[in-house]
C-alpha cells in the first residue's frame, strides 16, 4: 500500500477543492466488521431535506440498534439530530437536537441542554452511529480543521496522508485522517475523493462503505501503525531511568505477608531489581532520589480479567496495574503488542495470556478461535498450550458435551481452566467436569434462575439479573454451588465493577463506580458514562436491579467466608475502573490490606509468578506504584498515584493524563541528585 503526503505540492489545494464541494447525497450502504467478521450494517436513505440513517449490529448476541434522522445547514453543521433505538446492552436511546439561529438545545440521556452559539459549532451526539464521524469531518474541512464542540470542548481534524485502495469500480485514493476530542484517542477515518465517508476504523472494527470490505484488513492495519506512532511518541516522552540508581526515600511500604505498612523507610532499585530496604534518608552519590513524603510504596497491580489493546496499555500502567492476565484476545495483534511493550517500544503492562475458545454459533463471539467440533475444540487447546499461554477460557457456544474432553486436555498440558458457563448447562456440570476458575458473578448465579430454554448467548445472561432480587441464598440449588466451589478448591473471577455498573447506572447521573473519576475525563466520556448500560425505563426495573446487585454482593461474602479465591478482574478495560474494583471487594467482607494483599501477593502467587512479582521486596522485579495516601486506613487511596515503576522504568501519571486530556489526581513527587534520563 502506498501513503503519500497530503502536503506534496499542488495536491493539497487540489485535494481540499475537491472536498470542499458539495456531495450529492444518496443512499449509502456500510458493513460493520470486527476482526474481519461481517456483524451489521448501516444505511442511509435521504427525503424531505434529512438523511435517515439505521445502524444495526451484533457481536457476542449483543450490540446497538439506532435511527437518526439528520438534518444540515450550507455548511455541512448539524441543525436537527435524533436519535432513538437501543445501546449495546439494551439501554433505550431518545437524543434529540435543534439549532436555530444562535440558539442550541438537546436532550440525552444526562438531561435538558442548551447554549447560545453565534458561529459553527458541532454538536457530538450522545449515541450516534459512525456516520457522524463523516458529518463532523467534512464540516470541519471546510470550517479549516478546528470547531467548537455542543455540549463542550472542540473537534480538530488532523491529516494522516493519503491511502491507495480497491473500491466497487477499481483503484481510488482515499484520504486519511484523525479525528481528535471524541475520546482519549484518535478516531480514524477514511474519506474517498468526492469527500464521501468511505469508512472508520480501528484496529480490530471497521464499518465500510459496500465494495471496500476487501479493504478491512489493509485499512486496519494502517490504523493500527498510526496507533503505535502516537503510542510510541508517548512512551519517549514519559518512561524515564535512573543512570545508575533509583532510591524512592521516605516511604512506608506495604507488606503483604503481614497487612500492614513498614516503618519509614527507602527502597533503593538498581535496572530493573530492587536490591534494598534502608533507612528512610539513605541515599549515595551518584543516586536519583524521589522523595516519598510519607506516602505508601506499594507492589504493582494485577488486573484478571483484562482484553488488552496498545491504546488501554498505557492508561492501565499508569494506574498501577503492571501485569494484565488478558482473557481473550486476537492472537496475531496480542503477539505483537506483547513484543512492542516488552522491548519498551510502547508503555504497558506485563501480560499472561489466556487461550480464548468460542462454539461457533448464530451469536458467538468474534474474537480468538471459533470451533464447530470437539475435535477442533481439542486442538484449539493444544495449540494455545503451544502458545505458552497460563490457561484456557471457554465460552459461552461451546457445545457443553465438548467441556470434559477440552479439561482434560488442558490439564494434561498444566493449564488452568476458566470460562463463562456455555448455553444450555450449568455452573455445577462445570465445575464437576473440572472448571478451575467461574468467569463474571452473573455466569456463576445464573442457573439458579433460568427457566427451561433461557438462551445465554444473548444479553438474558445480563437481564436475567433481575430475577435476584430478594432471592434467598438458602436454598439448595446456590448452596450446592457455593459447596462446588469450596470443595473442587475453585476461583472466581466476578468482575463486580461492571455488574455495579450495569445495575446501578442511571440516566443523567455517574454510576457509584464512576463517581470519583469521571469527572477528571474529557466532557464527552463524561457524558458516555451518565448513560446506563441496560434498559432500566420503570420503577420496578430500578428496584429489580438494585436488588440483584445486593445478592451479588451476598454471594460474594459466603465465597470469601468459606475460603475460595476471589481474583480482582474488570472485564472494562482496567485503570479506573480496576480501582473501583478494588473498593468493592472491601464490600465483600475483605479489610483494605487484605485486598491489596490480593490484588498483588495473591494473584501473583496464583499466576504462578510469586518467586518475582507481588511485593516490595529485595530480589523482587521493581514493578510498584508510589501513593501519597495510606490504602491500609482507606482504600480509596489506590486512586491517587504519584509514580508508577515498571521493570525499573519510571512513570509519573500526571503527565501520562496531561498527554490524554485527564485532569490528573496528585503531582509527582519531587526528584533530587541525577536527573532521570529517557529510557528508550
Amino acid at each position: 500500500m502506498q501513503m503519500k503526503s497530503l502536503a506534496r505540492a499542488g495536491g493539497r489545494a487540489a485535494l481540499i477543492a475537491l472536498l470542499l464541494s458539495t456531495p450529492a447525497f444518496a443512499a449509502e450502504r456500510f458493513a460493520v466488521l470486527i476482526s474481519g467478521r461481517n456483524v451489521g450494517s448501516l444505511v442511509t436513505d435521504e427525503s424531505g431535506g434529512a438523511t435517515k440513517i439505521v445502524f444495526d449490529f451484533k457481536n457476542n448476541g449483543r450490540g446497538p440498534t439506532i435511527e437518526e434522522h439528520l438534518a444540515l445547514d450550507g455548511a455541512g453543521i448539524p441543525t436537527r439530530w435524533t436519535v432513538t433505538g437501543s445501546t449495546t446492552f439494551g439501554s433505550k436511546v431518545d437524543e434529540r437536537f435543534s439549532r436555530t439561529g444562535d440558539k442550541a438545545e438537546w436532550v440525552d440521556a444526562t438531561g435538558p441542554g442548551s447554549a447560545t452559539v453565534t458561529g459553527p459549532a458541532l454538536y457530538v451526539a450522545q449515541n450516534g452511529s459512525p456516520y457522524g464521524i463523516g458529518v463532523y469531518a467534512r464540516a470541519l474541512l471546510k470550517a479549516g480543521g478546528k470547531l467548537p464542540a455542543l455540549p463542550g470542548g472542540e473537534l480538530r481534524l488532523e491529516p494522516l496522508g493519503d491511502v491507495q485502495a480497491n473500491g466497487p469500480s477499481g483503484p481510488v485514493t482515499l484520504t486519511a485522517h484523525a479525528l481528535v476530542g471524541l475520546d482519549l484517542d484518535p478516531t480514524t477515518l477514511f474519506l474517498g475523493p468526492d469527500r464521501t465517508l468511505v469508512g472508520v476504523a480501528s484496529p480490530d472494527f471497521a464499518m465500510l462503505r459496500e465494495g471496500y470490505e476487501a479493504e478491512d484488513q489493509k485499512l486496519r492495519d494502517l490504523v493500527a501503525g498510526w496507533d503505535t506512532k502516537r503510542l510510541t511518541d508517548a512512551q519517549k516522552a514519559l518512561a524515564r531511568k535512573a543512570p545508575t540508581a533509583l532510591r524512592i526515600a521516605n516511604v512506608r511500604i506495604f507488606d503483604p505477608e503481614r497487612l500492614a505498612l513498614s516503618a519509614p523507610a527507602s527502597v533503593l532499585v538498581k535496572g530493573n531489581r530492587i536490591v534494598s530496604i534502608d533507612g528512610p534518608g539513605a541515599t549515595a552519590a551518584g543516586e536519583t532520589v524521589v522523595d516519598g513524603k510519607g506516602g505508601t510504596l506499594l507492589a504493582g497491580f494485577n488486573e484478571m480479567h483484562g482484553h488488552l489493546g496498545q491504546a488501554d496499555a498505557l492508561l492501565n500502567l499508569v494506574a498501577g496495574i503492571t501485569t494484565v492476565r488478558d482473557m481473550g484476545n486476537d492472537d496475531a495483534v496480542l503477539d505483537r503488542l506483547v513484543q512492542r511493550m516488552d522491548s519498551g517500544e510502547l508503555a504497558g503492562p506485563r501480560v499472561v495470556r489466556s487461550g480464548f475458545i468460542e462454539g461457533k454459533s448464530k451469536t458467538n463471539a468474534q474474537g480468538g478461535v471459533v470451533v464447530d467440533n470437539q475435535a477442533d475444540a481439542v486442538k484449539a487447546v493444544q495449540d494455545a498450550a503451544k502458545r505458552g499461554v497460563f490457561q484456557i477460557k471457554v465460552y459461552n457456544s461451546i457445545n457443553p458435551e465438548w467441556v470434559p474432553a477440552m479439561i482434560a486436555e488442558a490439564h494434561k498440558s498444566g493449564l488452568r481452566v476458566a470460562g463463562h458457563i456455555p448455553a444450555f448447562t450449568t455452573t455445577d456440570a462445570m465445575l464437576e467436569a473440572g472448571y478451575d476458575e467461574i468467569t463474571h458473578s452473573n455466569q456463576l448465579m445464573l442457573n439458579w434462575v433460568l427457566k427451561p430454554g433461557d438462551d445465554t448467548r444473548t444479553l438474558l445472561r445480563i437481564t436475567a439479573l433481575k430475577r435476584f432480587d430478594g432471592f434467598d441464598l438458602s436454598q439448595p440449588a446456590p448452596r450446592k454451588t457455593l459447596e462446588l466451589m469450596r470443595s473442587k478448591d475453585a476461583a472466581h473471577d466476578p468482575t463486580l465493577v461492571i455488574m455495579e455498573h450495569a445495575t446501578l447506572g442511571r440516566k443523567g447521573a455517574f454510576s457509584p463506580g464512576t463517581a470519583d473519576w469521571a469527572p477528571h475525563l474529557p466532557i464527552g466520556l463524561q457524558r458516555q458514562l451518565k448513560q446506563p448500560m441496560l434498559d432500566i425505563s420503570t420503577p420496578e426495573d430500578d428496584a429489580a436491579y438494585r436488588g440483584a446487585f445486593d445478592t451479588t454482593l451476598e454471594v460474594m461474602r459466603q465465597l470469601n467466608r468459606q475460603g475460595t479465591l476471589i481474583l480482582p478482574g474488570t472485564d472494562m478495560g482496567g485503570s479506573f475502573w480496576y480501582h473501583r474494583e478494588l473498593e468493592l471487594y472491601t464490600k465483600t467482607g475483605l479489610t483494605s490490606a487484605q485486598v491489596l494483599r490480593r490484588a498483588t501477593w495473591d494473584t501473583a502467587r496464583y499466576m504462578g509468578r510469586g518467586d518475582r512479582f507481588g511485593a516490595v521486596k529485595p530480589g523482587l522485579v521493581a514493578d510498584f506504584m508510589l501513593l501519597p495516601g495510606d490504602p491500609v486506613k482507606d482504600i480509596k487511596a489506590v486512586k491517587t498515584i504519584s509514580m508508577v515503576v515498571k521493570d525499573g522504568t519510571v512513570y509519573f501519571p500526571t503527565e501520562a493524563y496531561a498527554r490524554l486530556g485527564i485532569k490528573p489526581f496528585t503531582t509527582a513527587p519531587a526528584v533530587s541528585g541525577a536527573a532521570l534520563v529517557p529510557a528508550f
